[in-house]
């Protein structure tokens, strides 16, 4: 947690500028070498918050040392006892989700599901992009959990924490068996992803959809390719995002497109040419949340902002504190996914302006619960009689 205080400190002193907030990240040892964290959207690794020690690179004077190895992504099979996870937040859409994998390979540098590596005794910055976590037994704790006498069903969310279909996705395909599970049940499922490896369960996908089971959200949050690469570094090109959009779309599938997050003062400016690019691309509905930085997140972000953008460092922040309260980030219900103040209200019109000009969001696709068939066997007790 010294390690993070450190780098939020540093990223503050840009008051003083940019070059002195980088000199002191560079002289703490909080930065990972460029040679090492190529392909990575964080450019820190600091100690997890709950660990009693942190760790930094230094320079000892010796000149022995040999550059260390770029950070290689590494897998771990956990097994956990349950799968499905609920929540009783009154501003998500959702009460219910799975999440096949933890950490997510894509590296998005603002990706809210950061700090939980923590709990791993991890990195909220590189590790949480190298080293991930895979849950093969996902599919057979879903089906023993939606067996059991008096579950309810609604609909089940997967990828709101880390990305079902990440890279590692193509060799493990755990997201592919979870979804032969809901099937099997006609059990629905809405999924969120920034990859076009969704495209490859289009079967699964579409028969679902025919029943009012499935629906599919891509995430487009910038249509240049250049931010994009920096930002999300492994996941899908804008384009190729769209493109799949424009598949699922043909395929009968409902696809939205969520423009999440809209970062102020560098992405916002995007905000009408994205809802058009949805619109081409096929999709229904649309959505949009605003940049959160919650714990960890915020200095990894800062950091990022530094190297990559220096000269709208400030403005970004400025912008993104006006809509938090003067903070960098407001958890409060209700607030924490839009904002508030003067320019997160216009945030909202002009997304809602354009989505009203573009006939899209003129209705919500409700999937369906009365098709819900409890699946047999599979560790599921039997009745005596």
């Amino acid at each position: 947690m010294q390690d993070v205080q450190l780098a939020d400190r540093a990223a503050f002193a840009a008051g003083g500028g940019v070059d002195v907030a980088n000199h002191i990240l560079n002289e703490a040892g909080l930065r990972v070498g460029l040679s090492r964290a190529r392909g990575r959207g964080a450019g820190l690794n600091p100690s997890g918050r709950f660990e009693p020690f942190g760790r930094r690179s230094f320079d000892d004077g010796w000149e022995t040392l040999e550059d260390l190895p770029p950070f290689k992504t590494e897998v771990q099979v956990e097994k956990p006892k349950t799968i499905v996870t609920r929540n009783a937040s009154p501003d998500i859409s959702f009460d219910r989700s799975v999440n096949p994998y933890r950490g997510c390979e894509h590296g998005c540098v603002y990706c809210f599901a950061r700090p939980t590596h923590a709990y791993m005794g991890l990195s909220a910055g590189v590790d949480f992009e190298a080293k991930l976590f895979a849950k093969p037994n996902a599919a057979e704790l879903l089906e023993r959990e939606i067996s059991k006498p008096g579950y309810v069903v609604r609909s089940i969310a997967i990828g709101t924490n880390t990305d079902p279909y990440q890279p590692i996705e193509k060799n493990w395909r755990i997201m592919r068996e979870v979804l032969e599970v809901l099937e099997a049940a006609n059990h629905p499922v809405g999924i969120v992803t920034k990859s076009a490896l969704v495209t490859r369960d289009i079967d699964i996908l579409s028969r679902m959809a025919a029943k009012g089971l499935a629906k599919v959200a891509l995430s487009v949050t910038t249509l240049d390719r250049r931010l994009a690469r920096a930002m999300e570094p492994r996941a899908a090109t804008p384009s190729r995002r769209l493109d799949a959009v424009k598949t699922l779309t043909e395929a009968g599938i409902p696809t939205m497109v969520m423009t999440a997050p809209i970062i102020p003062g560098l992405t916002d400016s995007e905000i009408e040419r994205l809802l058009d690019a949805a619109k081409v691309a096929g999709a229904r509905e649309v959505g949009y949340v605003l940049l959160r930085l919650p714990l960890e997140v915020s200095p990894l972000f800062k950091d990022w902002l530094l190297r990559h953008y220096p000269d709208r460092y400030r403005h970004v922040l400025s912008l993104l504190r006006s809509m938090r309260g003067g903070k960098d980030y407001d958890a409060e219900w209700g607030k924490r996914m839009r904002g508030t103040g003067p320019y997160a209200m216009q945030i909202h019109r002009r997304f809602e302006l354009a989505a009203k000009r573009l006939e899209l969001n003129l209705e919500r696709t409700k999937l369906r619960t009365d098709l819900f068939r409890a699946p047999k066997g599979a560790g599921v007790q039997l009745s005596l009689l």
